[in-house]
């Protein structure tokens, strides 16, 4: 029995070993260039190989805007093709190329249902091989969000799922917990003031309210520039110039 049994259980370390190799591989990092905000995240950036949780701070349009211009930065500073899985044709992608995501590298995929939505969305993140992958929805499930971050971590790709609302009453949905490795919740902000009359830089403020082994914290920036990297403003909303740091989340 011992003989027979010893190539089984070589067999399966060898697997396990394989598996876990495959997992350090995917651990990169992205990070945003700003020491304030890489400092709050594991690593020094939001990872690779894991779901990524984007929200406005508000219910109206503009704050949900900012949200996925902040996504869509995020995006923009990847390499590689980027699928975009949406049920609402409402996306303005002239906007995206502002912020550094061009067309060309977008692949839009465009569903009837937000089940359909999710569908796409795992299944672009199993295939690998992209820079990242977006999603619109109003709900996220817990069970889903396991499903979508165990996609991430099998193929290294990061996603990057935005909460759109229709209505005020789903904005509750927000305080659900999901399996995302991060969530942030976007908010404009007035644009920061200029020496002289004019319009200064789009500001926001960028809510960390979970990030896994970390502590959530609030950042008052300036919106992505065409590179898709945003900044750290020189007078946040409370005239502190520091960062507000709030209960541990883990």
């Amino acid at each position: 029995m011992r003989t027979s049994a010893n190539p089984i259980i070589a067999d399966l370390r060898d697997r396990i070993q394989h598996l876990e190799g495959s997992v350090a591989r995917h651990k990169a990092i992205l990070p945003f260039g700003v020491p304030e905000i890489d400092a709050h995240l594991p690593g020094g950036g939001l990872a690779y190989g894991a779901l990524h949780e984007f929200a406005g701070g508000g219910v109206g349009t503009v704050d949900g805007a900012a949200a996925a211009l902040f996504a869509a930065g995020i995006a923009a500073r990847t390499k590689g093709k980027v699928v975009w899985c949406l049920a609402r044709p409402d996306l303005f992608a002239p906007a995206l190329a502002q912020v550094g995501l061009h067309p060309d590298r977008v692949i839009y995929v465009e569903a009837i249902r937000e089940e359909f939505v999710l569908e796409s969305f795992e299944e672009a993140l199993r295939f690998g091989g992209l820079g990242a992958v977006v999603g619109e929805v109003v709900r996220l499930p817990m069970k889903a969000s396991r499903r979508l971050q165990l996609a991430a971590e099998g193929s290294g790709t990061i996603g990057l799922m935005i909460r759109r609302w229709r209505r005020p009453t789903e904005v509750g949905d927000f305080g659900h917990p999901t399996a995302a490795a991060t969530r942030w919740r976007i908010s404009v902000l007035p644009s920061e003031p200029l020496p002289v009359p004019g319009i200064g830089r789009a500001r926001w403020l960028a809510e960390l309210i979970r990030v896994k082994a970390g502590e959530s914290a609030d950042f008052v920036v300036g919106a992505c520039d065409v590179q898709g990297r945003i900044s750290l403003s020189s007078d946040t909303a409370d005239g502190s110039g520091e960062t507000r740091r709030s209960v541990h989340s883990g």
